[in-house]
């Protein structure tokens, strides 16, 4: 039986609202599968001509919300940059190639397709198997900027909300609420551009508050057996207008005293970066990481250390 065509607008600007589950039994994406994920679909968006608006990785399946670009969105000049800053002197570039990258990273379907070879290879080289990792192809939803994006934005960043793993969707650090509380949107990795007229003159901080009390009362209003947020978590986050206070970012931050491996000045973190060197890989040099929200504070963070396998 043929597969039905998927639907794509090749030549405009386009929301997907993008689903893919595993293969596998169970949840088979711990905490540091879920960072991988996360760390090749940030990285290939700098890549192809897309601006991620949203995310959630859960144990076996994640979300994306994209709006793509099409294949005339930048000049020749940005592309031959995309190309180096990505590649480096790994693969040469060649002008006689433009035509092709133009096409391949404005294409929805290359973009989701690269984002899980990667994964699939580095699942299958950790835990020592071979094999298919993610199920059948990936769906894929065409959707309306404005309140159909922004309702579905609330759904995926509800997910770890609905499946009772967390009270509040920013708890959860695998999802775009997450991100922007945790990392105040590190790297402008996420998009703020919802396509609605109202907030058009907000600035992204303003449009974030706007967004949370959103969520919070889609997830009251949340229907059915599953798990919604509770009310009176709504009514804390309704005293305080929805803002995200000091508090909350440097509890946010806390998790950097757990997961850091080296956590200090500055000074102290290279130090004794110096000193666990050789436990890591050389693919580039590594520096310390300043810790958003708490002043002076740095971190090693999570560097990939030889040959370890433990989650």
């Amino acid at each position: 039986m043929a597969r039905t065509p998927r639907f794509i607008i090749p030549d405009e600007q386009a929301v997907y609202h993008v689903m893919s589950r595993t293969a596998l039994e169970g949840c088979p994406m711990g905490d540091v599968e879920k960072d991988y994920l996360l760390s090749i679909i940030k990285k290939l968006s700098r890549l192809y001509f897309v601006e991620v608006i949203g995310f959630c990785c859960m144990g076996n399946h994640f979300h994306l919300l994209v709006r793509m670009f099409p294949y005339d969105h930048l000049a020749d000049k940005e592309i031959k940059k995309r190309h180096v800053d990505f590649y480096g002197d790994e693969r040469k570039f060649c002008e006689g190639h433009l035509p092709f990258y133009r096409q391949k990273w404005a294409n929805l379907s290359e973009f989701i397709k690269e984002i899980k070879q990667s994964f699939s290879r580095f699942y299958n080289k950790r835990h020592g198997r071979r094999g298919f990792f993610w199920g059948e192809r990936f769906k894929s939803v065409i959707v309306e900027n404005g309140d159909t994006l922004i309702n579905c934005l609330a759904y995926i960043d509800l997910n770890p909300v609905r499946a009772g793993i967390v009270k509040k969707p920013e708890d959860y650090r695998w999802n775009s609420l997450g991100y922007h509380a945790q990392t105040v949107n590190k790297d402008g990795f996420l998009s703020l551009d919802f396509g609605l007229r109202h907030f058009g003159k907000m600035t992204d901080r303003q449009r974030l508050r706007k967004y949370r009390e959103f969520v919070y009362e889609t997830g009251v209003m949340d229907t059915g057996t599953r798990t919604k947020i509770e009310q009176a978590v709504l009514e804390k986050e309704q005293a305080k207008d929805f803002e995200l206070t000091r508090t909350d970012r440097f509890a946010y931050r806390t998790r950097y005293f757990t997961d850091s491996g080296i956590i200090g000045t500055k000074k102290f973190v290279q130090k004794n970066m110096q000193r666990f060197n050789w436990l890591f890989e050389p693919t580039k040099a590594k520096v310390p990481k300043r810790v958003g929200g708490l002043d002076g504070i740095y971190s090693l963070k999570r560097l990939s250390e030889k040959g370890n396998n433990n989650g």
